[in-house]
C-alpha cells in the first residue's frame, strides 16, 4: 500500500509529459489550391446561385482575406511564388515571350532546383510532405527521366497527379487548345483562285504543298497530344497514360486521405491541388447537371465536396485543432472559356474587373481562407493586401525553419495579422507582372485607408465593350494586344474596387506624388533583382523529344494503366 503513492505519482507524471509532447508538436498544414476559381464563384465571397457549403464553413471557422492577390495572373508563375515567397521573376518563372506557362511535359524549363520551396525547408524539421494533383512547374532537364523539376526534387516526399495543366485535348470531344492554322497561306490560294492576285503556278503548288505539310503536321501533333501529355505520376512512375479525367478528383481526394490517414502520428504537409475548374471541364457523375450553371457549376459542387472530405478527415483523426488549413485559387476566373459547343466554361470574378491572365483585379484578386481552430478567430474578415506567397515564410515559421537570408522572400508572416496583433499587412507595395513585364503597382501607405494602383500599361479588351479578351483566347502581354499609359492609369482601390474610373490630376489632387512614389519604389525593386536564366523562355518550352514521357513505348504512343485508384473508385461507385 505504501507504494500505491508512487504509483500515482508516475500515472500523473507521464500524463504530464504526454500531454506536453503532445501540445508540443508541431502543426500540420493543409493548403488547397483550386485552378482557375473565380473569387465570385463562392458562396461565403457572396455567390448566391452556387452551393458550396464545405468551403463556405471554412470561412466561417476561420479568416477570410478579401484582398488576398496572386503574384501572377498565370498558372506557372503564380505556383512557382507561392511554393516560394517570391516574385517569379526571381527564379526564372516569369515568362519572357508570347507563352507564359509550359503546354508540352516534354519541356526543358522548370521551377529551379536552387529554389527553395516551403515543402523542403519543412521536411528538414521532420515533416513529411505531399503534393496531390497539379504540378505545371516542369519535370526534365536533360533526359526523359532525370526528374530535376519534379516534386521530389522540391522537397516533396510523395507525388499524385499530372505534371501539366489539364486542357482541352485531355478531355475528350472538347476540341484542342492547339489554335494554330496557316490561315495566311490558305488566303493566299483562295485570293489567287479567285483572280483577286496573281501568282506563279509554281508559287501556288508550293504553298499548297506547304500548306499540307503545316496541317499534317499540325493533325499529328493534335492527335498525339492527349497521350504524351495528359498522364498521372505516383512518384517518379507514370501509372496512367492518357489519364481519363472522370472520377479524377475522387481519385485525388482518396488518395489524400490515404495519406493523413498514414501521417496521422507525425507532423504533415498536404498540398492538394485541384486540376478543376480549368479548361476542358469535367465532373464525376454525382455531380453533373447538380448545379444552375452547367458543367462548371458542377466541377465548383465536386471541389466543395472534395474540400469536405479532407476536413471529414482531419476531424475523424483528430487533426482538426492541430492543422493549418488553407484554401486558395492560384488566379481569377479564365472569362474567355467557351466550350465548341457554345457554352460558357469561364468562373465568375464577382464585382471585380476581368479575369485571369490580367492584373486588373479580378485576374488577382483569389480567395483566401485560413482555418486553424483554437489559434485563429473564427469569423473574422480582413481587407489588407495580403499575397499568396506569404504562406512561405508563414509555415516556415510555424515550422521551427529558418527563413533563407541569401535571397529575397517577398511575403510576410501573415500569422500577427490573422490573429489581430497589428492592424495593417506588412505589404506597402506590390508589383504585378504580366510574364516578366512589370505592369502595375500596388501602394497601401501606413496609417492610410488609401490602396492605389497605377497601370503602366492594360490588355486591349475584345470586344473592346467588355473585359475580356476573345480574340486571342486570353489576354497577352506584348505589342500589338496591349495599350501602353504615360502618365500611368492611377486608381484608388478603396473607394473604386472595380477599377471603372481612372484618376487625374484634375480628380486627384494627389495625382503626381502619388506616382513619383510608386516610381521611385519601382526603382527600389528594379535594384533588388538579379539577373537569372528565364524557364519560360520559347527554347525552355519547346516540345523536345528526347524528354519525353512515356509508360511503354511510342509505337504504343506510351499508353498504361496502372493506377489502383481507378479501380478503387470504379468499386465504391458501384457500390453506391
Amino acid at each position: 500500500m505504501k507504494s500505491l503513492p508512487w504509483i500515482w505519482c508516475a500515472l500523473v507524471l507521464l500524463f504530464l509529459c504526454t500531454a506536453d509532447a503532445d501540445s508540443g508538436r508541431k502543426p500540420n498544414f493543409v493548403f488547397m489550391m483550386v485552378d482557375d476559381l473565380g473569387i465570385g464563384d463562392l458562396g461565403c465571397y457572396g455567390n448566391t446561385t452556387l452551393r458550396t457549403p464545405n468551403i463556405d464553413r471554412l470561412a466561417l471557422e476561420g479568416v477570410k482575406l478579401t484582398q488576398h492577390i496572386a503574384a501572377a495572373p498565370l498558372c506557372t508563375p503564380s505556383r512557382a511564388a507561392f511554393l516560394t515567397g517570391r516574385y517569379p521573376i526571381r527564379s526564372g518563372m516569369a515568362a519572357s515571350g508570347r507563352m507564359g506557362v509550359f503546354l508540352f511535359s516534354a519541356s526543358s524549363g522548370g521551377l529551379p532546383q536552387e529554389e527553395i520551396t516551403f515543402a523542403k525547408a519543412v521536411k528538414g524539421q521532420g515533416y513529411s510532405t505531399a503534393v496531390i494533383g497539379k504540378w505545371h512547374l516542369g519535370l526534365n532537364c536533360e533526359e526523359s527521366d532525370d526528374h530535376c523539376h519534379h516534386p521530389n526534387s522540391h522537397g516533396f516526399d510523395h507525388f499524385y497527379g499530372t505534371i501539366m495543366t489539364h486542357l482541352r485535348d485531355c478531355q475528350p470531344g472538347h476540341g484542342t487548345v492547339l489554335l494554330f492554322c496557316p490561315i495566311g497561306l490558305v488566303s493566299v490560294a483562295l485570293l489567287h483562285i479567285a483572280g483577286m492576285i496573281t501568282v506563279s503556278r509554281r508559287v501556288v503548288f508550293g504553298f499548297l504543298v506547304l500548306v499540307g505539310v503545316v496541317l499534317s503536321l499540325f493533325g499529328l501533333l493534335v492527335y498525339t497530344f492527349p497521350n504524351l501529355n495528359c498522364f498521372v505520376m505516383r512518384g517518379p512512375e507514370i501509372v496512367e497514360q492518357p489519364y481519363s479525367s472522370e472520377n479524377f478528383t475522387q481519385r485525388m481526394t482518396s488518395e489524400a486521405i490515404e495519406f493523413l490517414e498514414r501521417n496521422s502520428e507525425r507532423p504533415f504537409l498536404l498540398f492538394f491541388s485541384f486540376l478543376q475548374v480549368h479548361t476542358g471541364l469535367f465532373a464525376s457523375h454525382p455531380f453533373r447537371g447538380r448545379s444552375q450553371h452547367g458543367l462548371y457549376g458542377d466541377a465548383v459542387m465536386e471541389v466543395d465536396w472534395s474540400v469536405g472530405q479532407i476536413m471529414q478527415t482531419l476531424e475523424r483523426l483528430n487533426l482538426k485543432e492541430k492543422t493549418l488549413v488553407y484554401m486558395t485559387s492560384d488566379q481569377g476566373p479564365h472569362l474567355e472559356e467557351i466550350s465548341i459547343h457554345g457554352e460558357m466554361h469561364g468562373g465568375f470574378s464577382g464585382i471585380y474587373k476581368a479575369g485571369k491572365s490580367t492584373n486588373w483585379e479580378g485576374g488577382i484578386r483569389i480567395p483566401g481562407i485560413l482555418r486553424w481552430p483554437g489559434v485563429l478567430p473564427a469569423g473574422k474578415v480582413i481587407d489588407e493586401p495580403t499575397s499568396n506567397m506569404d504562406i512561405f515564410p508563414t509555415v516556415l515559421n510555424l515550422a521551427g525553419a529558418s527563413i533563407p537570408s541569401d535571397r529575397v522572400i517577398d511575403g510576410h508572416d501573415l500569422l500577427p495579422l490573422l490573429q489581430g496583433q497589428v492592424e495593417h499587412s506588412e505589404h506597402e507595395f506590390m508589383f504585378h507582372y504580366c510574364n516578366a513585364e512589370l505592369n502595375a503597382v500596388r501602394w497601401h501607405p501606413p496609417n492610410s485607408n488609401a490602396i492605389w494602383k497605377a497601370f503602366f500599361f492594360t490588355p486591349d479588351f475584345h470586344p473592346e465593350n467588355s473585359s475580356a479578351c476573345f480574340h486571342t483566347h486570353i489576354c497577352l502581354c506584348i505589342k500589338p494586344f496591349v495599350t501602353f499609359h504615360d502618365p500611368p492609369l492611377l486608381y484608388d482601390l478603396s473607394k473604386d474596387p472595380t477599377e471603372s474610373t481612372p484618376l487625374s490630376p484634375d480628380t486627384e489632387p494627389q495625382f503626381y506624388s502619388v506616382l513619383e512614389v510608386i516610381r521611385a519604389a519601382v526603382s527600389r525593386h528594379a535594384q533588388s533583382l538579379k539577373p537569372v536564366p528565364v524557364q519560360v523562355s520559347p527554347r525552355q518550352i519547346v516540345w523536345k523529344p528526347w524528354l519525353q514521357p512515356c509508360c511503354s513505348s511510342l509505337s504504343q504512343l506510351c499508353t498504361c494503366e496502372r493506377d489502383h485508384q481507378i479501380e478503387k473508385i470504379r468499386n465504391k461507385l458501384q457500390k453506391e
